[in-house]
């Protein structure tokens, strides 16, 4: 076999000594590219310093960004429960970096029969066995041990909104318009 042209003048082991690294080089990337392929969601949750549990089973894909921007894609919506019921829209999406997801969009949870997005989500020091979801107005408490598996979710039918207070009352809005009147209500009621 002729290995002509290579810019291999001088010297035969230089030569060499390029093929090696070159042919290093591509297996690294190969390989790094199999990892990459073969890491779950899950996984990356876990090595961010956040449970497993965040996400629902039925996670499609996902993909994720070396500025921690992820996006997830799940087979459909659907409602899971722990304390609350959380929604999760199809695709989920925030900016992940350790102990906290941030500019989160996609997953909604209900407090006193009203929904709120979850803008948010933050995991107090390890050992205290707390995380919280920012819902814009308050800052959710929950146990971290309700979030260590995937829960099964369950599929959202079409009536989904008509299904909820808010839904019964204005059907038709956005899910952002319904959270600002969810949010009205709340502090009316506070006051």
């Amino acid at each position: 076999m002729l290995l002509h042209p290579l810019p291999c003048s001088s010297s035969y082991s230089y030569c060499i000594l390029l093929i090696l690294l070159l042919s290093q080089a591509i297996t690294q990337a190969s390989s790094s590219h199999k990892n990459e392929i073969n890491t779950s969601i899950y996984e990356v949750l876990r090595s961010h310093g956040l449970p497993m549990g965040l996400l629902p089973k039925g996670v499609s894909n996902f993909s994720l960004d070396d500025n921690g921007r992820f996006v997830v894609h799940l087979n459909q919506e659907c409602n899971a429960k722990f304390e609350n019921e959380v929604h999760y829209d199809q695709n989920v999406s925030g900016t992940l970096s350790y102990g906290q997801i941030g500019a989160l969009s996609g997953i909604s949870a209900q407090e006193l029969f009203l929904w709120f997005p979850v803008k948010g989500i933050r995991v107090d020091i390890p050992s205290s066995g707390l995380i919280y979801f920012d819902v814009g107005v308050i800052y959710k408490q929950f146990s971290l041990s309700l979030f260590e598996t995937p829960p099964d979710c369950q599929a959202v039918t079409e009536n989904y909104n008509n299904d909820h207070p808010i839904g019964l009352k204005f059907q038709g809005e956005s899910r952002k318009l319904r959270y600002e009147r969810n949010r009205e209500h709340l502090q009316r009621a506070v006051i």
